[in-house]
């Protein structure tokens, strides 16, 4: 039996985490969860699984869940203080880390501290913070198994080879809804156009950023630091089928990839069970009926976020997390019809040149930067 610790249980990956969970009563038992302020959910999720800890960020919430809930033997802390509490939970195996944003760096610290195997959904952790969370990792003997599907794939690809065989890593992308479009016929573009993606069911934020490629721009950072791979040996490939997840070049010429079908699923459930591979009840991957799987080079100078982001990516230091936090509120912008579609790389853009870049950041330096960065974009493009 493992015990879960969930943070961020009530968004798509710690939902669908609660799927395996309930779909494996024998293997898994929630110890803690918690989430931002979705009172009606983490109740309903309180009585299934009957975590003794539950934590809602939200301090209002979390009033509303104690009160919900006193029937139960489930404990209710709110704010960062408790998401820290959940995070060391003295019963939790395996922490994962599913909460969007900059808020799920510090708890992803702590539970490593604590000496918890990390399944790691939140991209901020390593995107900001990589250079202080993989050496933790290694001094505390931690694994950090990732959930992404892409970094999923990398990951299981590698079991074929040794690190020093590698080649070079070969990162997938859908392309978006917009693949194959120049800068002219995305002057347009509104929100509701830029969240039909054509594969994944994925929130607003996430959607966007696949759109703009900003989200493998993201996804490279993390690969970075999960992996050790330099920069130049991360080859970006757009693939607008999702069903090769990723792939790994091995040093004799060998490319050993993931296929699969577009299911979040899956990279959660490996993550959990890692090593070990159990039965998974969705839907299989019919060789026959794929014909044609195609693969591209990105576009950057269209889709100038994926340009940004390798920039920033290799220069290091701070300019990774002004890059994800520019994005985040020129997104948030766009969302609101409050900036133009193809204004979301200018604010990226002009944030990053704003801002002094440090290296090796400590955590309290990239929380400021990151701060310096949401204002800046507000301000000037608000």
């Amino acid at each position: 039996m493992k015990n879960l610790i969930i943070l961020g249980s009530t968004g798509s990956i710690g939902t669908q985490t609660l799927d395996i969970v309930r779909a494996n009563p024998d293997r898994f038992k929630v110890s803690a969860i918690a989430a931002g302020k979705n009172t009606k959910l983490m109740e309903e999720q309180v009585r299934e699984f009957k975590p003794s800890l539950a934590v809602l960020f939200d301090e209002k919430a979390a009033e509303g869940l104690k009160i919900n809930i006193a029937d139960t033997d489930t404990k209710v802390l709110s704010g960062m203080d408790g998401i820290l509490q959940a995070a060391i939970h003295p019963d939790g195996d395996i922490v994962v880390g599913a909460m969007v944003g900059m808020i799920g760096i510090r708890p992803t610290i702590a539970a490593i501290e604590a000496g918890k195997d990390i399944a790691l959904a939140n991209k901020e952790t390593l995107v900001c913070a990589g250079h202080l969370i993989m050496p933790l990792a290694k001094e505390k003997n931690v694994k950090i198994l990732p959930v992404d599907s892409e970094h999923s794939a990398i990951f299981q690809s590698l079991r074929a080879g040794e690190h020093k065989e590698i080649e070079k890593i070969l990162l997938t992308a859908s392309g978006g809804p917009f693949r194959g479009k120049k800068r002219n016929e995305l002057k347009n573009i509104r929100p509701a156009d830029a969240l039909k993606h054509p594969n994944w069911d994925m929130g607003a934020k996430v959607t966007i950023d696949s759109s703009t490629l900003a989200n493998k721009g993201l996804e490279l950072m993390e690969a970075h630091h999960l992996f050790d791979v330099e920069y130049d040996n991360i080859e970006i490939l757009l693939h607008p089928e999702s069903i090769v997840h990723s792939a790994v070049q091995y040093r004799d010429g060998a490319v050993i990839a993931q296929l699969g079908v577009p299911d979040m699923h899956l990279p959660i459930q490996y993550a959990l069970t890692y090593p070990e591979r159990i039965y998974l009840d969705e839907k299989r991957l019919d060789l026959f009926a794929l014909h044609t799987l195609n693969f591209e080079k990105p576009d950057t100078d269209t889709f100038r976020m994926l340009a940004l982001a390798i920039s920033s990516a290799k220069a290091g230091g701070l300019l990774p997390t002004v890059f994800n936090a520019a994005n985040e509120e020129a997104v948030s912008l766009f969302l609101k019809e409050k900036l133009g579609y193809l204004e979301i790389a200018d604010a990226v853009g002009e944030t990053l040149e704003s801002i002094k870049n440090i290296d090796s950041p400590s955590l309290d330096e990239i929380l400021s930067a990151e701060s310096e960065a949401r204002r800046l974009v507000k301000e000037k493009f608000g």
